[in-house]
């Protein structure tokens, strides 16, 4: 099976390092799947779950505020504003995510910024209601 080297990096910490068979973002423009030979993408990641499947059965779920994944071929990228594993995800962490949210849907000066504060926080909202389950 092929794999891609993956770094998955947020400012605290370094969180992967590996070979990947594939990755599973949640991107701007909808959740991509990522395996080796991609074509080359720089991709705006959205608050959502980063999936990391090393190809022998096992894989792994890490929550992203947001960030940037720099996809190349051969090479995998993730610089991420903030990254947790979801076992060690919580809603009051969630929580305090969507209050800042919604404090930028409040104070948005665009149609443009309030949809996209909009968004993100739908997709927050989402995901808290999936890890109270």
């Amino acid at each position: 099976m092929a794999t891609v080297p993956l770094e998955l990096v947020a400012p605290e910490r370094l969180l992967f390092s590996g070979d990947v068979a594939s990755v599973i973002l949640p991107s701007v423009a909808g959740e991509m799947q990522v395996m080796p030979g991609h074509a080359p993408v720089i991709a705006v990641l959205e608050p959502g779950i980063i999936t990391i499947d090393s190809g022998a059965g096992s894989s792994q779920r890490l929550f992203v505020r947001g960030g940037l994944a720099e996809i190349r071929p051969d090479n995998i990228s993730i610089l991420a504003d903030y990254a947790v594993p979801v076992a060690e995800l919580s809603p009051e962490v969630l929580d305090v995510e969507i209050t800042s949210v919604e404090t930028l849907v409040a104070s948005a000066t665009s149609d443009a910024g309030r949809m996209a504060a909009s968004t993100r926080l739908m997709r927050l909202t989402e995901l808290r209601m999936q890890v109270l389950r």
